[in-house]
Formats: C-alpha cells, structure tokens, sequence
C-alpha cells in the first residue's frame, strides 16, 4: 500500500472524534511490530522517528526512515512517517527527503515568544516542503534529557487563550497539549485534566495529540479521545514490553546466544502491545 500522509490520518480520526495511535520506532523490530499489529486489525497507523532515536542511530536519519518507508510501502494498511521532536533545524530539513509526511516541531522548552518564533518559521519551511507540522505548548517533560515532570506545576498546563493565539500566529497544523500526561513513564499513573481538554477541543480548529501516552490508564484514555485528542502517541510501551519479554527469554534460556531469538520474542511483544493500545483506541 503507498505510504499515505499523517496530515490525512489525523484529520480523518478528529472528523469522526476518534484517534490514530502514533508509534515511536528506535529498531527495525519496533517498525515490524508496529506494522504487524496494525495490519491484524486493520488499522491505520503512524511510525514516529525522534530526534532522541535519530541520536542513538549515530545521527542518521535515513538507515532508519527508509526502512519505515519501505514497510510502508508494504504494509496491508495505511500507515504514515512522522519526525518527532525535532529541535534541530538541520534535521528538520532532512524530513522531506527522507520520506517524512510530517514533523512534530519541539520549541516548548523556550518562553513563549521564542517558542512562538521558533515555530512559526518552521510552520513556514515545513509547509513550502509539503509537510505537516505539529507544535507543543505547556510543559509535557520527560523528553531531552529533562527531569521527571510535575505535571500538576503551576505553568504545566497548556492555557487555552494562550494555545488559540499559538496556533494562529504559528500556522501549525496540529497542536501536542499539557493536560496532565508525562513523558517516559513507566508506570500508568497520569491523571489527565478533563475540563481542560475539553475547553481546548473547543477552542482550537486544530487536531489535539497527547504526547506521554504510555503513562495514561486506558479508562483515561478512551476519555481524552472522546474530548477531542487525535492523535496519541506511544513510546515507552513498546520499549517496555520488549525489555520485558527479552529479560524472561534471557533469563529461562541463558545459554541463548543467537539474537534472533530474543529479538523475535521482543518483537512479538510489541506487536501484541500495539494491538492492546489500537483495540483500546477503537479502531
């Protein structure tokens, strides 16, 4: 099937107030789970690439998108490439060519001004290229190296005056909210602000995505989908259910040397997390 555009799923799922699951990928292994999952419900699906993993990859991003490409290409269901949290400008202008449909723009950590330039010129660049951008605005942490967040904090929240004139004067096209979820979780235990999701949902003409979704319960949510979120993205999970199934395969077979055999177990695991979260979804 041909690669099809975030911009395309997203618009779709916030017509219809559902959510496209958007997953970070670090491994080859991560982009086949992904895909298989998705392809055994019939689900459309989205393939995020980090900045953080575009760092452990020896800064080269394309070893990484091309492979996310050419599954793609022959994966069974839509699925779309996306360059997520990007601060580097130099590779934000490596997202066009490397097959990237979209990109998600990370100027949050700067004050309000600065974020806004920031990303205005980006929305620019990105848009001459074709691409979709998202933005954040308020405090999501846990990302680039920041500590563990107080999502609760004075100031973490994302202010719905301040995220309409964001998206109006920025041009972006999708908008990431604080609204209590948290970045690199490991355990699900975010409680996410309701009313506020809602004043934002019917603030902005925006789609809303919700970043930290792994530490979010699945009653939780199930909720923010029905508030307005279209796009939720997962990273964390897949890492720790990989890690997981590789650490009992290690540790009831010790003598196995062969990486495909871990890495298969691994693998298999993140395709079945992939299902729990889509089904969860209600795709």
């Amino acid at each position: 099937m041909p690669l099809v555009t975030t911009g395309e799923l997203v618009t779709r799922a916030a017509a219809t107030r559902s959510a496209v699951a958007a997953f970070n990928v670090i491994t080859l292994e991560h982009v086949e789970a992904v895909v298989t999952g998705a392809e055994s419900l019939d689900a459309p699906v989205v393939l995020q690439v980090s900045e953080n993993a575009v760092k452990f990859r020896h800064g080269r991003v394309l070893p990484l998108a091309r492979a996310a490409v050419t599954a793609a290409e022959r994966a069974a269901v839509p699925v779309a490439l996306h360059l997520d949290h990007v601060q580097s400008d130099d590779l934000l202008r490596e997202a066009a060519d490397a097959g990237f449909s979209s990109v998600m723009y990370d100027a949050a950590r700067l004050p309000y001004a600065e974020n806004l330039a920031a990303t205005r010129a980006a929305a620019d660049w990105a848009h001459s290229q074709g691409l979709w951008i998202e933005a954040e605005l308020g405090e999501i942490g846990g990302k680039h190296g920041q500590p563990p967040l107080d999502a609760h904090a004075p100031g973490a929240r994302t202010d719905p005056a301040e995220a309409r004139a964001f998206v109006a004067d920025s041009g972006v096209d999708a908008l990431a909210v604080a609204v209590g979820s948290a970045h690199a979780m490991t355990e699900r235990t975010a409680t996410l602000d309701h009313d506020l999701l809602k004043r934002l949902a019917a603030g902005l003409d925006v789609p809303l995505v919700l970043h930290g979704s792994s530490g979010v319960r699945d009653d939780e949510l199930t909720a923010a989908v029905a508030g307005g979120i279209a796009k939720v993205n997962v990273g964390t999970a897949l890492n720790i259910a990989m890690t997981h199934a590789i650490r009992d395969f290690l540790a009831a077979h010790p003598e196995a040397v062969d990486s495909r055999k871990y890495l298969s177990v691994g693998r298999d695991a993140m395709a079945e997390a992939t299902r729990r979260i889509i089904r969860m979804l209600g795709r």
